[in-house]
């Protein structure tokens, strides 16, 4: 059978390319692409269902998975195949998602599927760069309704040059990985992490990120151009009715407005805004409800939301009651929880994290084991939302994508701090147990102080903030430390984080199309204003990492033993390094490097620490020729005596070597449990054996004269 292959190129700026090819594979689905990169190969696939969803929303699926075979890898663990996505993969998913998602109908709600696999793998090309153009490039293949394409680069800087899409070892020696989604016009989407740059140095990484997605966009629609630009498919629309949405305005928008502007807490106006709704159904006929009671409460929101947004826009009042650039009023306190190694509550409005520091040794280390990225973090969040932080009662269904990302973001952020001797693995876990906006900088906030109560030598703190944005298209409000409802209400969600000298990670959403570049460096000048707003209130309450870890929590010691002796410490079986944790109480955990044993020695106790230390000395003893040594005799022999330099450590003092005469009885010289000086002098050629003298030490008597 004939197949038509279609085929781009995009040159990126180094001379790099991407191609984008179809024609070839899945053409069953809705659309399907192949983005190539060196090696790396990416099969993307789209299907949207034509049976209209029940539910009131788009039920969308973009999903990531990488295969092992793509870089010649057997899966771990007991089932050798794929399972459930690492969290790197979670993060692409969350990555392309954002872009995607607010770019569909809003009356589409048919079971829309996203598929993304990286089929073959090249370790200087970083898949996840090349997602947002893979997923785009089959939604513009397929008949499916969507605005316009998109498509996301991440952006590096090192020795001052941005380039495109780096290596994971270009990315080592960068103070810049960035990620930024955007379409021809405007960007919509970006994370990233930083070493405390300047507001003006990153947006100078977002432009530059922009331009190269210009490139790939072109390259999309002469892809689609090719091949013939599919008519987009009819869709059963929403059913609307404008008759009823001007009397759900008539009756409910100056209520709304009014009870928006009086500054009510979270609960407070939920309730005044509900008794509105209620007011409004109860003057509905049972048989105008029974046909129209789901469309009636659509208008109702809707109604809310705009009075609630021209409130902002026209009076600079937010639902809190407070202006557009103030913060909500902050307490922390540290050293909550007792037993913990370190704990933090960090509350802003009706936003309240929980962090708690846990301190282990490399054994307790973040294994990554994907078919892109191996290795280990010794520094780690993790981020819990319980349903009770936001008054839900729902199902607990295991760690949520959102979760997940949320502590990715959190993790950035302090990773830039963390110091990079730190002889811990360290854990950070956020608790949210007030959810009413950017929880997630809450958790920055929280964990950057529980760290500092553990004792942890961050180099700053770090704080972050939320902002938002209402405008109309032609008026506008950035508004800093925003709340749960302005989020879903606003256009626009960026977070950023930082110490006071600079930014240390951001996440931005764009909800609307032209975000100008006057509004993004107004937002970020204003949430640098905010954070070293909230890091005074931080630094109030704890400045300084503690002096040393609390008394209950482990005290970390490393020691260096020769490569040698490694099997020695561990013993047969384990025996020997088993026996001394169980008599100290201690954990001890050894790691070969560098033909060098790295010993870490966990407890809480410093005597018992000590007592592995001395006993690792003990058993690592080598003594160096011409050192004189302190040794103990132990035995008494005719021909000399065996001496110890160390338990277990003992090497025999000939008769000849004790003093200058000649010794005829050796027990006139020396008794067992004496404590004497000897020198060492090395392996006697002669018997192979290992020799000391004391004579050595000892005054010579000058000769007689004959």
């Amino acid at each position: 059978m004939n197949t038509k292959v279609y085929k781009k190129e995009i040159k990126l700026p180094d001379g790099r390319i991407i191609s984008i090819e179809t024609g070839k594979l899945a053409k069953q689905a809705d659309g399907s692409a192949v983005i190539q990169m060196g090696n790396t190969m990416l099969l993307a696939t789209v299907v949207s269902s034509r049976t209209p969803s029940p539910v009131d929303f788009l039920p969308l699926t973009v999903d990531y998975r990488e295969k092992f075979a793509a870089s010649g890898k057997f899966p771990g663990g007991f089932f050798k195949r794929e399972a459930r996505p690492s969290n790197d993969e979670i993060l692409t998913m969350r990555l392309v998602d954002r872009v995607l998602r607010p770019l569909f109908p809003k009356d589409y709600h048919y079971e829309t599927q996203v598929m993304i696999q990286l089929m073959s793998h090249d370790e200087n090309v970083m898949p996840d760069s090349l997602a947002g153009l893979a997923a785009s490039t089959v939604i513009q293949l397929s008949d499916i309704p969507f605005e316009y394409p998109i498509s996301e680069v991440r952006v590096a800087r090192i020795d001052g040059e941005f380039i495109v899409n780096p290596s994971r070892e270009q990315l080592n020696d960068s103070d810049i990985d960035i990620m930024v989604g955007a379409s021809y016009e405007s960007v919509s989407m970006v994370e990233g992490e930083f070493d405390e740059i300047s507001e003006q140095e990153m947006t100078n990484a977002i432009k530059f990120g922009h331009d190269a997605i210009k490139a790939q966009i072109d390259a999309q629609n002469d892809l689609v151009n090719e091949v013939g630009k599919k008519e987009t498919r009819e869709y059963e629309k929403a059913v609307e009715n404008e008759d009823l949405l001007k009397k759900v305005n008539n009756d409910c928008y100056s209520k709304c407005y009014e009870i928006a502007k009086k500054g009510l807490s979270k609960k407070e106006r939920s309730e005044q805004f509900s008794e509105v709704k209620e007011q409004l159904l109860e003057s509905f006929s049972e048989e105008d409800l029974e046909e129209n009671e789901n469309l009636i409460k659509k208008y109702f929101s809707k109604v809310e939301k705009e009075a609630i947004r021209e409130l902002v826009l026209s009076e600079g009042i937010r639902l809190d009651g407070r202006k557009t650039t103030n913060i909500r009023p902050i307490w922390c306190e540290v050293a909550y929880l007792p037993s913990t190694h370190g704990s933090a509550i960090f509350t802003r409005g009706e936003t309240q994290a929980l962090a708690t520091v846990t301190l282990g040794t490399s054994r307790d280390a973040n294994i990554i084991d994907s078919p892109t990225n191996q290795g280990e973090e010794n520094f780690y969040l993790h981020y819990n939302f319980p349903p009770f932080s936001t008054g839900e009662a729902r199902p607990l269904r295991g760690t949520s994508r959102r979760e997940i990302g949320h502590g990715n973001l959190a993790q950035r952020a302090l990773s830039k701090v963390f110091p990079n001797d730190c002889p811990y693995t360290v854990r950070v876990v956020s608790e949210v147990l007030e959810s009413n906006g950017s929880s997630s900088m809450a958790t920055v906030c929280s964990g950057t102080m529980a760290l500092m109560d553990a004792g942890v030598k961050i180099t700053k703190p770090v704080s972050g903030i939320a902002m938002g944005l209402i405008s109309d298209g032609k008026r506008y409000s950035v508004l800093s430390d925003i709340l749960g409802d302005e989020d879903h209400l606003g256009d626009m969600d960026f977070k950023v984080t930082g110490t006071k000298d600079g930014i240390t990670a951001c996440q931005m959403d764009i909800k609307i199309k032209g975000l100008s570049y006057e509004i993004l460096e107004k937002a970020l000048e204003q949430a640098k204003t905010g954070r070293l707003e909230i890091l005074n209130e931080m630094t109030n309450t704890i400045q300084n990492p503690a002096e040393s870890v609390k008394p209950h929590a482990p005290k970390m010691v490393k020691v260096v033993i020769d490569g040698d002796f490694i099997g020695a410490v561990i013993g047969p079986g384990g025996k020997v390094i088993q026996e001394m944790q169980k008599e100290t109480g201690t954990t001890i955990v050894i790691e070969e490097e560098d033909e060098k044993g790295i010993v870490e020695i966990l407890g809480t106790d410093q005597n018992m620490i000590d007592s592995v230390i001395q006993k690792i000395e003990d058993i690592t003893f080598k003594p160096k020729v011409g050192e004189t040594y302190n040794v103990k005799v132990v035995k008494i022999l005719d021909f000399g005596a065996v001496v110890e330099f160390r338990p277990g450590k003992e090497v025999l003092l000939h008769v000849s070597e004790i003093a200058w005469e000649r010794v005829e009885k050796v027990e006139e010289y020396l008794k067992i449990g004496d404590l004497i000086d000897v020198k060492y002098v090395g392996f006697d050629p002669r018997t192979k054996k290992q020799k000391v003298s004391r004579r050595l030490l000892l005054e010579r008597p000058p000769k007689k004269d004959k």
